[in-house]
């Protein structure tokens, strides 16, 4: 893990710890070594530009009195909640067009990415969250859902560079969901994604 990442990752972590849940504190929030472990898997894929920006955007969020792992859960509820989130739209950031039209460019590529995954490595993706948007409920969270809340925590310097990388990415033929499986499974001890659904395929059997 670079210097960077560590940094980025104890502040997201002293973010989210503050985040207060209507239901009370998460049980994720007391678990930081498997926080930092997905965090971490993201953001090794990332070049150091974005991460250097995204950085930059915590830093100047904390400055500002602001939590952005609190607004992303907030940005989520626009999908799982619509008649809560429409009681506290007015306390969060506003994104202008262009950021907006970035956003959707990068949770496009990633969903579609995400389901190239899923199809691939069902046994190593059973039980994950739900992939679009159209399924979400009050009580689950698709990945669609949870990306674009995120990404809406984002500064447009940060997007703008996001979907820059992620449009390079698609072009040279990356799949940046499958990079970020492979560091979750070697993180559990797995050598690749096909030695980790072997292995889980079996335990289904």
């Amino acid at each position: 893990m670079t210097e960077r990442i560590d940094a980025i990752i104890d502040l997201e972590w002293s973010l989210f710890d503050q985040v207060e849940n209507e239901g009370g504190r998460a049980s994720c929030q007391n678990d930081p070594r498997a926080f930092r472990a997905m965090r971490a898997s993201q953001f090794a894929v990332w070049p150091e530009e974005l991460l250097e920006s995204y950085h930059g955007d915590l830093k100047e969020a904390i400055a500002a009195g602001r939590n952005p792992l609190a607004e992303k859960y907030a940005f989520m509820m626009a999908s799982t909640s619509p008649e809560a989130f429409r009681e506290m739209e007015d306390m969060l950031p506003r994104l202008s067009p262009a950021a907006l039209a970035d956003v959707e460019s990068i949770v496009a590529a990633n969903v579609a990415w995400e389901r190239e995954v899923d199809a691939a490595f069902p046994a190593v993706r059973a039980g994950g969250r739900p992939l679009t948007s159209a399924e979400d409920t009050p009580w689950a969270t698709s990945f669609e859902t949870y990306l674009r809340g995120e990404l809406k925590t984002y500064s447009a310097r940060t997007l703008a560079l996001y979907a820059a990388f992620t449009r390079a990415c698609s072009a040279a033929g990356r799949n940046l969901a499958r990079e970020n499986a492979e560091n979750i499974v070697r993180a559990h001890g797995y050598a690749s994604l096909e030695a980790a659904e072997a292995a889980r395929a079996a335990k289904r059997r």
